[in-house]
Parts: structure tokens; C-alpha cells; sequence
């Protein structure tokens, strides 16, 4: 029986977060201010830290992505953490790709969950390799 709750609860949290990637890309703000805790921070490829504030105020001024391709999503599930991780093409306005590997920090809030953490490290293409639509 808790092998089947694990299960559906990962199952719960792989589609919160294509539903919080999508919001991201849509600027669906209501979605993204639920699913962000309010100590929410983002570590992005370049190292940059954006508060929940920051990050929310550049994705509600202008389009930050243009596309969130999300891989098959691993999840890590104890009663009130989880972490999932995956491999993401992240597509911006300006035409650069960014392959790297996601990894989201939620937390059991309630009976809802919300991000607390999110990292992203860049994959870089093999020596000789040519960039993806321009990545570099």
C-alpha cells in the first residue's frame, strides 16, 4: 500500500512540474506564484541566484523562455521533501539553447507542494561538436 501512495505521490510531482515549467514559459503568474514557496531561489547555468522576487518580476516583464523541453523526470520522495531531477532543453527568446540538468527542491506545504529550489547545470556539447541553434 505506501509502495502505490509513493508512486502516486511521484507521479503528482512529475506533473507539477511540467504544469510549473509550462506556467514558466506561458508567464501563467498565478501558477507560478502557487507553486513557488516565497523562500523560493533559483541557481541558474551561469551561477546567477534569483530570489522568488527577482525571478518572478523578470518572467512578469518579458518573456523569459521561449520553450521547456523536460526528460524523464527522477524523483527522490521522503514525507515532506522531494527532489527531482532531469535533463532539460531550455529555449530562450534570443534563439540560445541551454542543455543542462534541472534539479527542483519541493516541499510538503499543507497538502500542496511547492518549489523551494531549483538548479540548473549546463551540459556542454562534446569537444568538436557543433552547438545547438547556436548554444555555445
Amino acid at each position: 500500500m505506501a509502495e502505490i501512495v509513493h508512486s502516486e505521490t511521484c507521479d503528482h510531482l512529475r506533473e507539477l512540474e511540467h504544469l510549473r515549467t509550462r506556467a514558466l514559459v506561458e508567464r501563467d503568474m498565478a501558477v507560478i506564484e502557487r507553486l513557488h514557496a516565497p523562500e523560493y531561489q533559483l541557481i541558474t547555468p551561469s551561477g546567477t541566484v534569483f530570489s522568488r522576487e527577482r525571478y518572478l518580476a523578470a518572467l512578469a516583464a518579458e518573456p523569459f523562455y521561449a520553450k521547456w523541453e523536460v526528460g524523464v523526470i527522477d524523483v527522490r520522495l521522503s514525507a515532506e521533501m522531494a527532489l527531482l531531477r532531469y535533463q532539460a532543453a531550455l529555449h530562450f527568446p534570443s534563439g540560445r539553447v541551454v542543455v543542462c540538468w534541472h534539479t527542483d527542491s519541493y516541499e510538503r506545504r499543507g497538502p500542496h507542494w511547492q518549489a523551494v529550489w531549483s538548479q540548473a547545470t549546463e551540459l556542454k556539447p562534446p569537444r568538436g561538436s557543433a552547438p545547438v541553434n547556436g548554444a555555445a
